[in-house]
């Protein structure tokens, strides 16, 4: 069951993880996999934050052209050289590049949606509950969480991965953080489409 050394070794190969703390993971899951994966992404994640402070001076600029009428540009950074030059971390911000192509976000993250951009769309879903006679106590709170699902949408970040629409793309870039052992970060990226303005 937990002592099924493949399974094991899937695990610490998925989350960066030692040995030792796949086999504890698979064996509090009672050798449910999946439950292993979720409780090491948990435990995962809590080392990238640990990280998350370190300054990213390396990276690279990846780019991604689909069917020559899309391309992105796309600048990921890492703490290191050494991790730059990953196969990981390059495979990464090729994910990257293909998920800007497959979605067109506006935004990286929720923190860099300019206040006027929310306040506009605010305002339009303000409006439209009242139109809809929505009960005026209960407006604030409908409109509120439209307004998180519109802008989630838009960002990078907390849009659903492309190749695995169980996590986003932060919980991905948190797993390879945890597998790196470095701070990687989106810095900027831009999508162009033949025949938009």
């Amino acid at each position: 069951m937990a002592n099924n050394l493949s399974e094991i070794k899937r695990l610490k190969d998925l989350t960066g993880v030692g040995l030792t703390e796949a086999k504890k993971a698979l064996e509090e899951s009672r050798g449910d996999f999946d439950k292993a994966l979720e409780l090491m992404r948990r435990r995962g994640l809590t080392k990238a934050e640990k990280r998350s402070e370190r300054e990213t001076r390396e990276g690279m600029v990846g780019t991604y052209n689909h069917d020559n009428r899309i391309g992105v540009v796309v600048e990921v950074n890492c703490e290191t050289d050494f991790v730059a030059r990953n196969e990981i971390f390059q495979n990464l911000v090729k994910d990257i590049s293909m998920q800007i192509v497959a979605t067109d976000p506006e935004y990286i993250s929720i923190n860099d949606v300019p206040k006027e951009a929310r306040d506009k769309i605010l305002d339009e879903l303000t409006e439209k509950a009242k139109r809809e006679k929505k009960p005026e106590n209960m407006i604030p709170k409908i409109v509120e969480n439209q307004l998180n699902k519109y802008f989630l949408d838009k960002c990078l970040l907390s849009q659903p991965f492309v190749k695995d629409q169980k996590i986003t793309i932060e919980d991905l870039l948190k797993e390879q953080i945890a597998k790196l052992g470095e701070n990687i970060v989106i810095k900027r990226f831009y999508r162009v489409s033949l025949g938009m303005n």
